[in-house]
């Protein structure tokens, strides 16, 4: 069972700056969908934002767009083949959640569900920018609320405690990469 915490607002970047794949999780009008994301990140601090870039011909944006919101979840390497499996079927298809048996569980200020098994997850409204979002497929949202893991992440510092739950980074074609160790330096006076 995971020990979840609340990740304070001004920190949730600290989830994202390592450049992690994400999951994202939608829901609107009975529908959800799970995709998997490699181009998101934290854009700002106060109020906290991210960036993340969803296709125009997926589920995903469709629902994002009528809600106005998405949860960005952070997979480890355990789940690595359900990531792959996320972002190489449509939802238009069928329910992923249900082919995949994905297990999640409410999320707190979104009606998207969050995904189970996860390190992090970071609930996000949409912000307007309209031109961004069809040029670029491009959305701007803010953070209202901020989850992890506390075996990986506390005192606002990631600290993963086994291989098999370290975040992912999608390079292509199925291939993926685990983050590595991590290792301190200090500034010499």
């Amino acid at each position: 069972m995971q020990n979840i915490q609340a990740v304070e607002l001004a920190k949730a970047y600290r989830l994202l700056n390592h450049g992690p794949t994400t999951i994202v999780t939608s829901a609107h009008g009975g529908v959800s969908n799970v995709m998997a994301a490699a181009w998101a990140m934290p854009l700002d601090f106060d109020p906290p934002k991210v960036l993340l870039v969803i296709d125009s011909s997926t589920l995903t944006r469709e629902l994002v767009e009528a809600s106005g919101e998405f949860a960005l979840n952070i997979p480890t390497r355990a789940l690595a083949e359900t990531t792959l499996a996320v972002g190489s079927s449509s939802g238009r298809d069928g329910d992923k959640f249900a082919a995949l048996d994905i297990a999640t569980f409410p999320s707190e200020k979104i009606a998207a569900p969050l995904m189970s098994g996860c390190l992090a997850w970071l609930e996000c409204k949409v912000i307007p920018e309209l031109h961004n979002q069809q040029r670029y497929d491009l959305f701007v949202a803010e953070v209202v609320a901020a989850w992890a893991d506390a075996a990986a992440f506390s005192a606002g510092r990631w600290h993963f405690p086994a291989d098999d739950q370290r975040s992912l980074h999608y390079l292509s074609g199925g291939a993926f990469f685990a983050t590595g160790e991590a290792f301190n330096v200090e500034l010499k006076p």
